[in-house]
């Protein structure tokens, strides 16, 4: 009866034991999580941003970007407008200005755009104006001057300046219409040091450019027909040349990427192409900072395409298929580093981080569920 009673007393203590070991085993696990968390926070070193496009308000969503490319939502802030709910076809409706002191984004909804100064890691309003014209889907800024791209009606480029606190103000005489009004305009963006707009029309095949005065007011148009139909977005790379991407209509496999080259007095003039990964729909693209790797996110293969570009401009295909993607895969955007490519992806409403090695290979970090249908920009 003895021997019995030690063993029960003997067994209740062992469970003891082990429950204890087993709470400070749990207790240190909580505890290496949530050291873990504020080191992430810790190691905060950017954000990554997009439009929410809403018809009930646009916003614009704010994710922290750590050291290791990964996001996470912070935040968002209103741009002062609304969106359209659903896609644009277009290219940098969001940008940040040179200095990095603020984002301008459109408010394609309510025909306006709108200046946000960052203030470390949050945003805030400064100036929501008119811009100029019918549904605004993209955005160019140099220096003091920044331009709308209008698509709606019969389309026009609209000219403001920004000054040092970002308020945002019209410039007199500076709007122009597009080559016609069919254009379907897609992205404005300057080159030659901010004294040549390029724009790129999928309506009639066309990349247009307009030379800009120092005064914000533009002049005589040039225009060349791309090289392959339906010009989407580009890449302003050094030494003046673009990097457009060349949709085909969305046709299977038929989309192309070509380089053409911008001229002081706003000529241009195709340097390679169309040069074809095989994908459909490559719609945006974007290069990195040294000018040697473009990507073009495919909408209708579900993947991003490399291609490597020299010093005179000319295109080769890196890599057919880079990195695949969810469905839809839009905007693009590089860190400021050139060290993380983030994709926009229209399909299932998410961001997909990727990390860019030396070589201009990709290879997939994470992917952040959860934005808003109709996002647009990044």
């Amino acid at each position: 009866m003895k021997q019995t009673k030690n063993l029960m007393l003997f067994i209740a203590a062992t469970i003891f034991l082990v429950s204890c070991q087993k709470e400070e085993t749990l207790s240190d696990q909580t505890e290496e999580l949530a050291t873990a968390r504020r080191a992430d926070v810790d190691n905060v070193v950017g954000h990554v941003y997009t439009l929410s496009n809403q018809t009930t308000g646009n916003q614009v969503i704010d994710y922290t970007r750590t050291s290791s490319g990964n996001i996470e939502w912070s935040a968002s802030y209103f741009t002062g407008g609304t969106g359209t709910g659903g896609g644009l076809g277009n290219q940098d409706a969001l940008v940040m200005t040179n200095d990095g002191n603020f984002l301008l984004a459109v408010n394609a909804g309510s025909h306006s755009i709108a200046s946000l100064k960052i203030e470390g890691n949050t945003l805030s309003l400064i100036s929501t104006i008119s811009s100029g014209g019918l549904m605004p889907v993209s955005i160019a800024q140099h220096g003091t001057l920044v331009f709308a791209l209008n698509a709606g009606g019969s389309g026009n480029i609209s000219g403001f300046t920004i000054d040092a606190n970002g308020n945002l103000a019209a410039i007199p005489g500076s709007t122009r219409p597009l080559s016609s009004a069919m254009a379907g305009a897609a992205q404005i963006s300057f080159v030659q040091d901010g004294n040549v707009l390029v724009v790129t029309e999928k309506g009639t095949n066309k990349i247009i450019s307009y030379t800009v005065d120092a005064s914000g007011i533009p002049g005589m148009m040039h225009s060349i027909t791309s090289s392959n139909p339906t010009p989407f977005g580009f890449a302003v790379g050094h030494n003046n040349y673009i990097y457009v991407t060349e949709a085909v209509g969305g046709a299977p496999g038929a989309s192309t990427l070509s380089s053409y080259y911008v001229a002081a007095d706003g000529s241009i003039s195709l340097v390679t192409g169309p040069v074809s990964a095989g994908q459909t729909a490559a719609c945006w693209a974007v290069i990195t900072n040294n000018g040697k790797y473009v990507y073009a996110t495919n909408t209708g293969s579900n993947n991003v395409s490399s291609f490597t570009a020299n010093a005179a401009g000319r295109l080769d295909v890196l890599e057919a298929v880079a990195a695949t993607t969810p469905a839809g895969p839009i905007d693009a955007a590089l860190s400021n580093n050139s060290k993380f490519l983030y994709v926009l992806n229209a399909g299932d409403h998410s961001i997909s981080a990727l990390s860019v090695s030396n070589d201009g290979s990709l290879s997939s970090i994470q992917t952040v569920q959860g934005v808003p249908v109709g996002a647009t920009g990044l």
